[in-house]
């Protein structure tokens, strides 16, 4: 169904309850763009709860998603998700995280909206339909690509702190600038997101990670001080130097090209997570060496840790936690296994290890190559393509990547006439270490012989 029929049905809902309905905000924004949306926001004029009963009714909807004490609703349509709102005013008070809301007119509710790229609303009437209702001038701020604020910054933030990371991720996704006064609010105001819950911070930060640049929006995040604030082990990275060469010099500017380089190459959240988290260790585990200057040593360790309590604390699910842990503490080991004197086992034991995300693993350590030198990156380049190629070598002839050892516990218990207990985990870890060390094949027969010979040891026996 083409959007216009949709416009057209929802018009004449609207008509016949005496009721004005607009389409707003980001459809009309982004429509004036060039892209056309599948996310369409109206305000109603009118009871929106009445409007939801009545439009279920007309266009035979199955599901409506109702918020009656925020008079919205949401419905999904031929494949578009729609959302109506009760044209209203709303405020939150100094400690609240919910907003009090009371109906008003459409200038009204247009004048709540974070930003004037948002206050757009259009005509979806017969007679006046696609034409732009623009209070705030929104279309010139387009035009020059600014993010401001309808109305004073400091009230606007006050309203809902969480608009300033709005007002970051929409100056990310579009390559927007955020115009003086309304940027010198958000530092006034940072300790404001304070109040914010973890769930909708999360969910803009998000946003911001996956934009086709996000250090645009992670430098403006501590630029602003809302970094600080929800953040704030990233700060600590600021001007924590290493070694020239491989990485740049400073620990945060070199995690914000990583996470771009990442970025560059489509990956997914989890993955940029990573890339963001993988240094994370590094301020905590900062020593001065005399030969080598600063060193980090067990910062993987350490990072691993941290990466868990952070991602706990910004509400992440437990899959992407323990993702990105792994990578966070595999990430030095691929460019270690440099070398003629690297051996087989080492690769084994890399690729057990990362298993199903070895490919994100050697894609974050490609990235992690941000060295200034045009030498050095060819030769560690080089390395990595060498280590490419060795992990590729021994996966085709091993078969490692995820494998389970081929002798499971009952085969073991079987013939070894054991109960279930620590000495049949013994002996199935006797026969992983066997495989990842080159000892025997990742093959059922070879494993049960090798088992049999070392009988005796393995059972303790005399």
């Amino acid at each position: 169904m083409q959007v216009e029929e949709i416009f057209r049905k929802v018009y004449n809902t609207a008509r016949r309850l005496g009721y004005e309905v607009y389409v707003v905000g980001g459809y009309v924004r982004d429509l004036l763009l060039g892209k056309k949306g599948k996310d369409i926001d109206f305000v109603v004029v009118g009871d929106a709860m009445k409007f939801a009963d009545a439009l279920k009714h007309d266009l035979h909807l199955r599901t409506i998603v109702r918020y009656p004490r925020f008079g919205t609703f949401m419905a999904r349509y031929y494949g578009y998700q729609l959302e109506f709102v009760n044209a209203r005013e709303e405020s939150y008070d100094s400690h609240s995280r919910k907003p009090v809301t009371k109906p008003a007119d459409l200038y009204s509710d247009l004048s709540r909206r974070d930003f004037t790229i948002n206050t757009l609303a259009m005509h979806i009437s017969p007679e006046k339909f696609g034409e732009i209702i623009d209070v705030y001038n929104g279309r010139e701020d387009l035009r020059k690509g600014i993010i401001r604020t309808p109305l004073d910054p400091v009230q606007t933030f006050s309203d809902d702190p969480l608009r300033m990371l709005r007002a970051i991720r929409f100056a990310t996704q579009l390559g927007f600038s955020i115009e003086q006064h309304t940027f010198e609010a958000i530092k006034a105001n940072a300790h404001r997101l304070s109040i914010i819950s973890q769930e909708r911070i999360t969910d803009e930060f998000n946003k911001i990670l996956m934009a086709e640049k996000p250090s645009l929006g992670l430098k403006l995040l501590d630029e602003s001080g809302l970094l600080q604030v929800f953040f704030p082990e990233m700060v600590r990275l600021k001007g924590v130097e290493q070694r020239q060469g491989f990485h740049h010099k400073d620990v945060f500017y070199h995690t914000l090209e990583v996470v771009d380089n990442v970025a560059q190459k489509g990956a997914d959240l989890k993955l940029r997570l990573a890339a963001l988290l993988h240094d994370i260790g590094k301020p905590a585990t900062k020593r001065f060496d005399e030969k080598n200057g600063w060193t980090f040593h067990g910062h993987e360790v350490v990072g691993e840790r941290m990466a868990a309590r952070i991602l706990r604390r910004f509400k992440y699910p437990n899959e992407i936690i323990q993702y990105v842990r792994k990578l966070v503490s595999l990430h030095l080991r691929p460019m270690a296994l440099v070398g003629e004197e690297v051996t087989d086992s080492a690769i084994r034991r890399l690729i057990y290890l990362a298993g199903d995300d070895l490919d994100d693993l050697m894609t974050l350590c490609k990235a992690d190559i941000t060295s200034k030198i045009p030498q050095k990156v060819k030769r560690y380049l080089k390395n990595y393509d060498y280590v490419l190629q060795r992990i590729k070598e021994v996966e085709e002839r091993d078969r490692l990547r995820n494998f389970q050892p081929p002798v499971d516990g009952n085969e073991i218990m079987e013939r070894f006439h054991l109960k279930p207990g620590p000495q049949v985990g013994k002996i199935k870890k006797f026969i992983l270490e066997a495989i990842l060390n080159g000892e025997v094949p990742n093959d059922h027969d070879a494993c049960i012989e090798y088992i049999l010979r070392h009988k005796q040891e393995l059972l303790n026996e005399k």
